[in-house]
């Protein structure tokens, strides 16, 4: 893969992940998004919050500064906070991508061999975009899972419906014109 083409598919990958994980919180009531499953699990909230915070901490000023920014308070991110709401989880939430997408738009292929650190440890910038997006593929699956426990019998698939992996398959290659 040319790197060029790396850069424009790992921000596909990163938009299918915000697009999963907003389809997936838009199935469940406000009060769910601050349910756990027991003491130890996370809130699909608390799971936005720490990504938005970490979006913010490591795209900002990516090329220049360290992805752990000094004011981060990581630990707050997964506490609940009487002014969190929908509202406020979302617009945290797209001030998150808006950093990261800002970020990886102006990078060009001559930028993917440029160091940059990330809690002091250095990594290739192709490196760091590779953490993020397996760290975000990473809790993206827990909000889709929470969201299909809290929404139940109401859950819509957001890929292939159990029992339908051949149709599906047969549609896909009409599509494209396969047998």
């Amino acid at each position: 893969m040319q790197p060029a083409a790396y850069l424009d598919d790992a921000i596909q990958q990163f938009r299918k992940l915000k697009e999963l994980a907003e389809k997936a919180i838009l199935q469940v009531d406000p009060g769910s998004l601050f349910a756990t499953l027991d003491a130890e699990s996370n809130s699909i909230a608390a799971i936005m919050k720490h990504l938005a915070g970490n979006m913010r901490s490591r795209w900002t000023d990516f090329l220049t500064s360290d992805g752990e920014k000094p004011g981060r308070q990581r630990d707050q991110e997964f506490a609940s906070d009487a002014a969190d709401t929908k509202e406020s989880l979302l617009e945290h939430w797209e001030a998150g991508w808006r950093c990261l997408f800002g970020a990886l738009s102006p990078l060009a292929a001559s930028d993917l061999s440029r160091i940059v650190l990330i809690r002091g440890e250095p990594h290739s910038v192709m490196q760091a975009i590779n953490r993020q997006l397996t760290h975000y593929a990473y809790h993206v699956g827990q909000i889709v899972l929470l969201a299909k426990h809290f929404a139940g019998a109401g859950w819509q698939s957001l890929s292939i419906p159990r029992g339908h992996s051949e149709e599906f398959t047969a549609a896909m290659r009409r599509r494209r014109g396969g047998a």
